[in-house]
């Protein structure tokens, strides 16, 4: 580590490297953090230091960092067979194996598999999967797709339409046309005066309301994430999720469940759609498939939908040049072994997932913290200015101070990789987290919450 000359990556970064969602100016100016190894739930940076990565890196590394047996699974694959497509009637054996285990491991409903690059992608396959579906099926206005406001479904043309970020929208001519969205179900947001459970029912009621606002007949799909990541960890009541299914049930729309985020154990299931109780039709996954490891996604096809292509719906025009990607899925299968080897789902199901939720609920005696709440492992707590009553009543930030950012820098600079959403600080730590390493994320945590306090009280915004 002590080998790299930081300031230089730093120039030639600014110099030609453009980064995601990003202020380029703002952040050549700043200059970027350079990471240079990772261990287990630790990163280190160009400077030596030793960061908790609270992210699990984007939502994805789920098996920690430095898992030589995926490292060799990649190199034996790419001596074997690096690369080739899965055009013109071919296939490669990693492919076939990890389509054949995907079937093994997700609902009974699900016997094939379409593979992409990224979770975007998926959620574009999502479109012209659906849209093919009913027009071979008949109904050619059957194509709107409803999302909601704040979702987040990639960043591709389609992806980002899909999604119900407003910032997104505002760049782009966004949304692409038959897409439309409804609220959120955020509690804190929309749910005073009602009990979570029954605000769970109202929030699913917009689907429906929606639905006749569109007519039935042009609604081909609702999207959703079971739980909103980068919307700031939405966790939806337990009501929401079993009236969204009989919604979509009663019209016959196909219900798309994106899990690129909950698959692949995060909320203690191999997919979050089995802890909801819910029964897609399409569930788009991708991160933690791989750990991120290396890049790939997909799209499983439940069985109402693939018989209709595959029996009746002929060539399917669509495709990219890196589907089943030989070296991807055979990282994929490496990755795979090791959450079923070491229990991972299991431990986050009963023994780390409940013990993070006591833990991370323990925030809210912070005067900071208003709500903390969790599920498996993604965890949020909102930052207020004062507490109220109730979770309704307490006082809100401006959000012109950006003190989320504020309480970020300090996790930031102590060691903690914390995101913030507005003032909503969240996490999503790789699923090898020890009950030991808990305590030690979280009193990091607290300490730096601690430090943000001070900061705030130090310029009289509380």
């Amino acid at each position: 580590m002590s080998n790299y000359d930081t300031n230089e990556i730093q120039k030639l970064d600014t110099a030609h490297y453009m980064h995601p969602f990003t202020d380029h100016k703002a952040l050549g100016e700043k200059g970027v953090r350079v990471m240079v190894r990772g261990e287990g739930i630790y990163l280190w940076d160009s400077e030596g230091k030793k960061i908790i990565d609270g992210m699990s890196g984007l939502w994805c590394v789920n098996v920690g960092y430095g898992r030589t047996s995926i490292s060799e699974a990649v190199y034996q694959q790419m001596e074997t067979l690096p690369f080739y497509n899965s055009f013109f009637n071919t296939t490669n054996v990693p492919a076939v194996q990890l389509a054949t285990k995907l079937a093994q491991i997700s609902p009974p409903q699900f016997k094939h598999v379409y593979f992409t690059g990224s979770g975007s992608e998926g959620n574009d396959t999502n479109v012209r999967m659906v849209r093919r579906y009913w027009d071979v099926l008949g109904y050619k206005d059957r194509h709107t797709i409803i999302s909601r406001h704040n979702a987040y479904h990639g960043s591709t043309m389609a992806g980002a339409s899909l999604g119900g970020m407003s910032g997104m929208h505002e760049q782009g001519g966004l949304p692409i046309p038959g897409i439309v969205h409804i609220g959120q179900p955020n509690y804190l947001e929309s749910g005073k005066g009602m009990t979570e459970e029954e605000f769970g029912i109202e929030a699913a009621s917009w689907l429906e309301k929606k639905i006749l606002e569109v007519g039935a007949e042009k609604v081909a799909a609702f999207i959703g994430e079971p739980i909103q990541g980068a919307g700031g960890v939405i966790i939806p009541p337990s009501t929401y999720w079993p009236e969204i299914q009989r919604i979509c049930d009663k019209y016959g729309i196909l219900l798309i469940a994106d899990e690129v985020i909950c698959g692949f154990g995060r909320v203690g299931r191999w997919f979050a759609s089995e802890l909801f109780g819910i029964k897609p039709d399409l569930i788009t996954f991708a991160k933690g498939v791989t750990s991120g490891y290396v890049p790939l996604g997909g799209v499983l096809v439940g069985d109402r939908v693939a018989k209709v292509l595959i029996e009746q719906g002929g060539e399917f025009n669509h495709g990219f040049t890196y589907s089943g990607h030989p070296v991807a899925c055979a990282a994929a299968l490496e990755n795979i072994r090791i959450i079923e080897d070491e229990k991972l789902i299991q431990r986050v199901a009963e023994e780390t997932g409940p013990y993070l939720k006591k833990r991370f609920a323990e925030l809210a005696d912070h005067p900071l913290v208003g709500y903390a709440n969790s599920c498996g492992f993604v965890a949020g707590l909102n930052l207020v200015r004062s507490k109220g009553a109730t979770v309704h009543d307490n006082v809100a930030f401006d959000e012109s101070l950006a003190v989320g950012m504020v309480c970020r820098g300090y996790m930031f600079n102590n060691g903690m990789i914390m995101r913030a959403v507005g003032d909503r600080m969240i996490i999503a730590p790789p699923l090898v987290l020890t009950t030991a390493q808990i305590d030690e994320m979280l009193a990091l945590i607290r300490h730096c919450l601690d430090l943000t306090y001070a900061d705030v009280k130090e310029r009289g915004w509380v």
